[in-house]
């Protein structure tokens, strides 16, 4: 299902429907397609909000987390919203932490799936073999179980990517600053409720990395979904879907 990209502002985004506000923040390599299975649940009964994060365009000397959480929050206020129920994977995950840290009176609910900012088991500092389809096609089938998930489609997207220098560069920056801007002793300060939805199988961001989400995130209930990679909405739609709307069915309460 194709849903239109609206531009606003120098804002690209899709939304769709009405009720509360759900926020969708992609991860790195991500787009604005890997949520279209949420979309097409939720947005029967929520504002679903997907803002395209500007991994490839902000100044290479300000592309890192906290830029893109800067980015969130100025379109947080172009759309004058609030009360959102914030989900990130990945990198998105890592982005939302920092925007909730600072703005926690935005947020009424978190939602992090297999999120960045203790650890991540990254593609690597650099990419020695970018001009290689086979490694690129490779490297993109570890983010999943199944390794069918990553569609050719998929694949000569991101072997696009890392063969631009200017998008290779950036790329790199904002997976070293992923890695150095380690959220562990921040996230006690976070009384936000947060559901963890988390691949058995992920090993981009493991087991463990969920396991000590959820100890050090005071307001947090974590759920797994076996067979399944980094990125559960794209590869388990129908499980990740269930899980989050019983969630969200719980907040409610």
């Amino acid at each position: 299902m194709q849903y239109e990209v609206r531009h606003e502002n120098d804002f690209h985004f899709i939304e769709e429907g009405s009720g509360p506000v759900l926020l969708l923040l992609h991860g790195l390599f991500g787009a604005l397609s890997n949520w279209v299975d949420v979309v097409e649940r939720f947005s029967k009964n929520y504002r679903v909000v997907i803002p395209l994060m500007p991994v490839y365009t902000l100044p290479v000397l300000n592309t890192n987390v906290k830029a893109l959480a800067k980015f969130v929050g100025e379109f947080i206020e172009f759309k004058k919203i609030s009360d959102i129920i914030l989900v990130g994977n990945s990198l998105g995950g890592h982005v939302a932490l920092v925007y909730v840290k600072d703005h926690p009176e935005k947020i009424k609910a978190m939602v992090l799936t297999g999120s960045s900012g203790l650890y991540e088991n990254a593609m690597g500092g650099s990419f020695p073999r970018r001009e290689d389809y086979d490694f690129i096609k490779q490297k993109v089938e570890i983010t999943f179980y199944d390794p069918k998930t990553a569609s050719k489609e998929l694949v000569d997207e991101c072997y696009a990517i890392v063969n631009d220098k200017g998008k290779l560069i950036r790329i790199l920056s904002l997976a070293k600053s992923a890695i150095r801007h380690n959220m562990s002793e921040d996230l006690k300060n976070i009384h936000i409720p947060t559901c963890l939805i988390w691949g058995k199988q992920d090993i981009v961001t493991p087991p463990e990395v969920a396991e000590e989400f959820h100890r050090l995130l005071p307001l947090s209930d974590l759920f797994w979904i076996d067979q399944c990679g980094h990125a559960p909405m794209m590869e388990r739609p129908f499980e990740f879907n269930d899980v989050l709307e019983k969630w969200l069915a719980e907040l409610k309460n």
